[in-house]
Formats: C-alpha cells, structure tokens, sequence
C-alpha cells in the first residue's frame, strides 16, 4: 500500500476485509463470536495495511491502556535495572509495556512523575518510594484508583502491598558471622539513614552487637567515595579502630574496598570486608568480597504478578499476602561468602544461605 501521510482506520480495514467495524473491533480484541475464516481475513488485512488501533481513542472509552508505570530511583544502578527488566517481563506475558520513570531518591520528582502516569492513564504503578513514611505520597495514593504495589520499600501506613527483602535478618546474620570470626570492633559505614531499606539493615547490625556485649560503631556520613575514604581513615586512626568493616549497601562497599586498597590496608588481615548487596566484580576482585546477596530480579517479578493478580482477579493468585501492619511479602537473603571476611571459600562445601 503507498504511503498518503494518513494512518489506516478501522473503517478501511472493514471495508478492505468487506465485515463491518463491529466484527474489526471483535477481532482487535480478542475474537470473540467471529469465525475463523473471518478471523484470518481480518487478520490479513490489518497486516497488510499495517493498522494499529487508536490507543488515546481506547483510552477515552474507559478501556485498558495495555501500560504499567515503573517508578525507581535510578536506572544506572544494578539493582533497580534488574528489578525493571524482571518487571518488564511480567508486563509483556500481560500484553502490556512498561514506562520506567527514575527520581532520584527525589520526593518532588517522584510525584511529578506519579501524576504524569496518571495523566497517560497507566493501568498499574509499580514503585520503589523515595521516602517510604512520606505523608503526602500515602494521600496521593490513598486517592488514586489505580492499582499499586512497591518494591524494595513498603510505603508506610498505607494498604498498598509490598515486595521487600528481609533486611534486618540479612544484616545481623552478617554481623554473628564477623563475630563468629573473632572479631569484636565492628563498624557499620554508610549513609541515606531516611531509606527502609538502611533502617531496617542498622536495626540488625545493633540486634547482632548488643546481643554479643560488643561495642556499637556507626558511621553513616557516607555520600561518595572521598567520604568514605575520610570516614575510613578517621576510624582506623581511633584508639580503638575497627578491625571489621559492614557496608550497608553495594556503593558504599566498593568506595570501601578502594579506600582501603589505596591505604594499603590488607583485607582481611587487618580489617575485614563484608557487605549489604551483591555486585558484578565482587567475585572477582582481589580479596573477593563477602555480601549479603538480595533476590533483586524476585523483587521485581513478584511486585509485578501481585499487580496483574489485581489487575485481572479472576486469575488464580500465585501469592498469599500476609497481614500485618499491610500487605507485605518478604524474601529472604542469604551470605555469599567469599574471602574479605576471612573466609576461605574454595574449602567450603556451598554457599550459606
């Protein structure tokens, strides 16, 4: 067909496949009450005019956008790309896309994002909130219809399920394995001490120091690399200086792991390593670094079908939330160890999960 700078109608699709627009809409949407042989000439000639259905036209009539929002912190960091990539293959078995929108931990850009998915009218929100205990995000969402789940967050005293990792167990498990080292002096370096996420991992390095009559050492003035190189290097110039290091998240252990190979510190000889959150080199850099490793792409997948189960709930539910201060379901972590904490993996049988 040559091109005239006018998008086929579904007018010209019913008269090209000589039925009437009625059996055309049938067929858009699913085939229903139209014969196969019908079904195939529609078919064919949708495809040979190349007509797509008015998408803003469906909107108007109230009918699914066939769109998701995604709304994560940052797209440049491996987790949340992770999480939206599993998250997008859940939308796509839905027949629907996925519209990832990033904030920047930025709560101003997070609802300016939140009312432009609205506007486009997306059918679901997946979101991993930039502050989980934000007033004015719970009221928004309180007012919306549209279907909500967070991820990696909760959003705090609101009804809207959630998909987090078990942080707090994560951590102390963690810290009873650098005390099971022998270790007494355990710092706990990080920073954005307003995140779930850091909150709940702080709550169980202290479970784990209190419970063993050990010393607590927290130093959450980490921004950036140079940040924690001062933080490091301010601690082991203490009286008494650390001699194991526990970093709440992935960046803050990779500025660690730099700053101490910069100062010549070996790992773990005098201080040991061990992280919050797996990372691409961390098996193969030298010493190799101990984490706690997250189910990140679970994170995503499972926010995204418990969407869909409320987006279409006649389907049968593969997830039974729990109740407790809100729908929640918590995944486990488990401890990769490799040789920063002391550890020598190759005489392990297996990874402890």
């Amino acid at each position: 067909m040559s091109k005239t700078g006018s998008h086929p109608t579904l007018a010209d699709v019913a008269r090209k496949a000589g039925v009437g627009t009625t059996t055309v809409s049938r067929v858009i949407n699913g085939g229903n009450r139209v014969s196969p042989r019908t079904l195939n000439r529609v078919h064919s000639v949708i495809e040979q005019l190349g007509y797509m259905p008015n998408q803003a036209a469906r909107i108007l009539k109230g009918e699914r956008t066939k769109t998701i929002g995604l709304v994560i912190p940052s797209i440049a960091d491996s987790f949340f790309s992770s999480c939206a990539e599993a998250a997008q293959e859940i939308a796509r078995a839905n027949d629907s896309l996925l519209i990832v929108t990033v904030t920047n931990n930025d709560p101003h850009i997070e609802m300016e994002n939140l009312n432009v998915l609205m506007r486009h009218r997306t059918d679901g929100l997946l979101l991993a909130p930039a502050n989980y205990q934000s007033e004015s995000l719970g009221e928004f969402l309180g007012r919306i219809s549209t279907p909500v789940v967070s991820f990696d967050r909760p959003v705090a005293k609101t009804d809207v399920p959630s998909v987090v990792a078990d942080n707090y167990n994560g951590a102390r498990i963690a810290i009873e394995h650098l005390i099971g080292h022998g270790y007494k002096r355990i710092l706990c370096l990080g920073g954005e001490t307003t995140l779930y996420t850091i909150r709940e991992r702080l709550r169980g390095y202290r479970h784990a120091i209190e419970e063993a009559g050990l010393p607590t050492m927290i130093d959450m003035s980490v921004k950036d690399y140079k940040s924690a190189e001062y933080a490091i290097e301010s601690n082991l110039a203490a009286s008494q200086p650390p001699d194991a290091i526990f970093t709440v998240k992935n960046s803050t252990t990779i500025y660690a792991f730099e700053a101490l190979q910069k100062m010549k510190v070996p790992i773990p000889k005098s201080v040991a390593l061990l992280g919050f959150d797996d990372f691409e080199l961390a098996s193969t850099l030298r010493p190799s670094i101990s984490v706690i490793q997250q189910p990140v792409e679970d994170l995503g997948r499972i926010a995204a079908e418990i969407l869909f189960e409320q987006l279409f709930p006649t389907k049968k539910k593969k997830h039974q939330l729990t109740k407790k201060r809100q729908d929640q379901v918590k995944l486990e972590t488990r401890l990769v160890l490799r040789n920063s904490c002391g550890c020598n993996p190759a005489a392990m049988p297996e990874i402890i999960s």
